[in-house]
């Protein structure tokens, strides 16, 4: 596991083997907060870089990881870690 955020990205993003792709950011803050060893990494890097920062980021490496576009915000995740996401069509 990484310790830079982008690695970090690119590890949480790596376990995904399928996707949903309307909720896809969604579910991997969801994998985030309901894995140990990822929620101290992401706490830790929220600590360094500030939350908005490491949101943005997960979320724009899932966006480009993915190949997404045709986003609409959706503000009701199930994951505690963020208040809405984009959900990608």
């Amino acid at each position: 596991m990484s310790d830079t955020l982008k690695g970090f990205c690119e590890d949480v993003i790596a376990q995904r083997e399928t996707i949903n792709h309307e909720t896809i950011t969604d579910e991997i803050f969801f994998l985030i907060q309901n894995d140990r060893k990822l929620m101290h990494l992401y706490l830790r890097l929220v600590e360094e870089k500030g939350l908005d920062q490491v949101n943005q980021t997960i979320g724009r490496a899932v966006k480009v990881r993915f190949d997404l576009t045709n986003d609409v915000r959706q503000h009701h995740p199930k994951s505690t870690l963020i208040q809405s996401y984009q959900e990608f069509l």
